[in-house]
């Protein structure tokens, strides 16, 4: 099979190298998968290299017998709930060693954990611990692979066309769930504008105005007050995206897209998953 050369450099990344997480290991880690994401900020959603990357890792990583554990080192303090922490750890395959005080009113916790259920948990973890955490990890060694991890339970919501963001639309939107975008933001069909409350995805129409009448009243209409946005970082979104989702980066901001834009191709996809699950 011939490769292109434009494509060399790419294609050994995902071999690793000594400047990864883990140093002089083959392997790629959420240091390579980011930058991996960063050299595709040029890509459009119908190039071919702008999936086949993602396509490739995930071979390189369900062909892995055993997958990579690191030793993790989070110091609290010794007045917050680690047993929320705990908890979070056990969705994430982690597996608790050692907690003993570490001076200063703080806690050490140490735990082994998979690598790949460590992608955006130091956000997550700042934000229990309201920014006084302070986590430390290293290589520990190759361990059975776990199973997978759970993601979010939450499911999406996404526009059904393309257009800029409507003030009107995203206020009547709220009680769906909050949004991850503002409005006069550009959208297009399929992309994730925001989360639905329950577990389901949802597709709505963000571009909706308010109608307008010829009626007149005293009362001047109420100014759409909006909550603020979710934003987006591409730690947290890489944490934040399911297997049939994908990261879309640009120079000038950082999209959340369904892998098919179309809505009955996604339909015919999840029957084709439920059948071969059958």
């Amino acid at each position: 099979m011939s490769v292109d050369p434009d494509q060399v450099r790419d294609v050994l990344s995902l071999c690793g190298d000594a400047s990864d997480n883990i140093p002089g290991v083959p392997g790629i880690g959420e240091k390579g998968a980011k930058e991996l994401i960063r050299q595709i900020e040029s890509g459009r959603p119908d190039d071919d290299l702008y999936d086949a990357r993602v396509r490739v890792l995930g071979e390189y990583i369900n062909h892995h017998v055993k997958e990579e554990q690191n030793e993790l080192f989070p110091k609290v303090k010794d007045k917050i709930d680690t047993k929320a922490i705990g908890q979070q750890m056990s969705e994430r395959k982690a597996e608790l060693i050692e907690m003993r005080p570490s001076g200063g009113g703080r806690l050490r916790l140490v735990f082994y954990a998979p690598t790949r259920g460590l992608i955006g948990y130091q956000g997550e973890l700042l934000t229990d611990t309201r920014g006084t955490a302070v986590l430390n990890r290293l290589f520990h060694n190759y361990a059975p692979y776990k199973g997978a991890v759970q993601g979010r339970r939450n499911g999406v919501l996404i526009s059904t066309d393309a257009g800029e963001a409507v003030a009107y639309a995203l206020w009547n939107l709220e009680d769906r769930g909050p949004m991850m975008i503002e409005p006069g933001w550009k959208v297009y069909r399929g992309m994730i504008v925001g989360e639905h409350t329950r577990g389901n995805d949802l597709e709505v129409n963000v571009l909706k105005g308010k109608k307008l009448t010829n009626i007149r009243t005293t009362a001047k209409d109420e100014a759409v007050r909006l909550t603020p946005p979710i934003r987006m970082t591409l730690e947290k979104a890489l944490a934040y995206i399911e297997d049939d989702e994908l990261v879309e980066v640009t120079p000038k901001s950082i999209r959340l897209r369904k892998r098919l834009l179309d809505p009955h191709e996604r339909k015919r996809d999840e029957r084709r998953k439920e059948a071969e699950e059958v």
